[in-house]
């Protein structure tokens, strides 16, 4: 059975958020976007829901951190090659995202990384396949 996983994400403007992420590529699923939430589609079995603060603390008694001063989270996506990664961090911050660390070059590993708008961090990463063991 595939699981599916949803990140839940609160962003200070929604439509700003859903501008960013289509401008690295990204398409939403309509079916579950409205004014308060939008279903960022990641892969087919991975998704970012992106919800306003409000739609948010429906989820969660505890406050809403400040993902600009901490770090709640770190999202991390692989990528097929080193020039994907790299195009991705590149399209982010021409969208108005910042890098937050110069990127990291392991031989084997790659990865580099991006703040949206909401200071989320956004990482990828590229590894050789003949350097990951099978489970």
């Amino acid at each position: 059975m595939a699981t599916k996983i949803f990140v839940n994400l609160p962003v200070r403007d929604l439509p700003k958020s859903m501008e960013f992420f289509s401008q690295l590529g990204y398409r939403f699923n309509k079916q579950f976007t409205d004014e308060t939430a939008a279903c960022l589609v990641i892969a087919e079995d991975i998704y970012a829901m992106l919800l306003t603060h409000a739609k948010f603390g429906e989820f969660t008694p505890k406050a809403i951190c400040d993902a600009t001063t901490t770090t709640e989270v770190l999202v991390c996506l692989s990528c097929d090659s080193r020039a994907q990664v790299d195009e991705i961090v590149s399209k982010a911050v021409a969208a108005g995202g910042t890098t937050y660390k110069a990127p990291m070059d392991y031989g084997f590993m790659y990865g580099h990384g991006f703040q949206d708008l909401d200071g989320h961090i956004w990482e990828y990463m590229w590894m050789d396949p003949s350097a990951v063991q099978p489970v």
